[in-house]
């Protein structure tokens, strides 16, 4: 029997690689008479990046930039086709795992330091710029981003803005003469993990503010902000910044990177798919399983485990999914791309203990799961 390992991260406790060892391991010592291969996966969130570059047999350039409360920390942009494209991950630079909980701060964190990445990538020749954009600590818009590269962010007395995005109502004018102009001549790529648009019930402030921190009355202030700078842009551009899909993604950064620097938003998981060559591992498969930290009717917004699934269900390929949290009652439209939906949890306990007990709790599983094939098996 051929099984294909394709895990996403488990957000807070694996990375995917790990995650996916974690499951060999367990159908290993299951007994079961089988050919394993781990494939793990990204769907634009933390740790897609670093999977593009070992795939591409790339290299790292270790820097500095700023994290997203203005602190100068060391970090890394990946390189692969040659040192030709650029990989950057945003969550290394303005992520959420570089705060501490009490220093969680949506009006005032900044993707400015991603902004930073991108004009070192260029000065390093890479004429392509791919992008993973999850697991940001920000609700900006990309003003950081485009700051860093050059832009100036106006009130109405022509005075700059400095604190982005608390400001972002007061905003007037953006003036985007002094972009580095290498990044016309870039192709840019940003891998988005979600769908959601830029404003409203579903957009960047209201669904991902208080994952970042933002209380109620700190969400009605990003909204406004993000409800400005899709004003003023649509005024200077004559692009709408939430008239498309994945403009939410990162805090709306998607959006501000698509308008301003005419970048590519594509679906992080698809992206990722085709050019690590998963159709060709699934041709050799008798069962996917997959998984990440919670599969719920979110997860077939483009996460990872959706991705793969929906691939390996076109191709009559049976899938296991895995996850920390699973709905309780029966769902149909999960249950269109997975055959078995399993919670790993074994007892009891509180979420940071389940967290740290993910490892185990996923050896656990598999090798369970091995032994019920092997009785099916005979």
């Amino acid at each position: 029997m051929r099984l294909l390992i394709a895990p996403n991260a488990f957000k807070n406790s694996l990375t995917a690689p790990d995650a996916a060892e974690a499951i060999r391991l367990g159908l290993l010592q299951s007994g079961l008479r089988c050919s394993i291969r781990s494939f793990p996966i990204g769907d634009g969130g933390d740790g897609t990046g670093s999977l593009i570059v070992h795939h591409g047999g790339g290299m790292f350039h270790e820097t500095q930039a700023n994290d997203p409360l203005g602190r100068k920390i060391s970090t890394s942009i990946g390189f692969i086709d040659d040192g030709q494209t650029a990989v950057i991950e945003m969550a290394d630079i303005s992520g959420l795992k570089l705060l501490k909980e009490e220093e969680k701060d949506p009006l005032h964190a900044s993707s400015f330091g991603t902004g930073e990445l991108i004009r070192i990538a260029l000065d390093r020749g890479a004429r392509k710029i791919i992008l993973g954009i999850g697991g940001s600590a920000t609700v900006d818009g990309g003003c950081g981003m485009l700051q860093a590269l050059g832009a100036v962010f106006l009130d109405q007395a022509k005075k700059e803005l400095t604190t982005l995005p608390e400001k972002l109502v007061h905003l007037d004018a953006i003036d985007i003469v002094g972009i580095d102009k290498r990044i016309w001549d870039t192709e840019l790529i940003v891998l988005c993990d979600v769908d959601n648009q830029l404003l409203g019930e579903q957009g960047a402030a209201t669904v991902f503010g208080p994952q970042k921190g933002a209380s109620k009355e700190q969400v009605r202030v990003l909204e406004q902000g993000l409800q400005q700078l899709k004003r003023v842009s649509l005024l200077q551009t004559g692009k709408d910044m939430n008239a498309f899909r994945h403009g939410g993604a990162a805090g709306g950064a998607a959006a501000g990177l698509h308008i301003f620097l005419h970048a590519r938003l594509v679906q992080g998981i698809e992206y990722y798919l085709d050019i690590t060559g998963f159709d060709e591992a699934l041709m050799k498969t008798d069962l996917l399983i997959t998984g990440e930290g919670n599969i719920d009717l979110q997860t077939l917004g483009g996460k990872g485990p959706f991705g793969v699934a929906r691939r390996a269900k076109k191709n009559n390929i049976p899938v296991i999914g895995l996850a920390g949290e699973v709905p309780l009652h029966a769902n149909t439209p999960l249950n269109s791309y997975f055959d078995i939906l399993m919670a790993i949890g074994n007892q009891p306990e509180d979420k940071i203990s389940a967290i740290q007990h993910t490892a185990a709790n996923l050896r656990r599983t598999a090798r369970e799961i091995g032994k019920l094939i092997r009785i099916g098996l005979g």
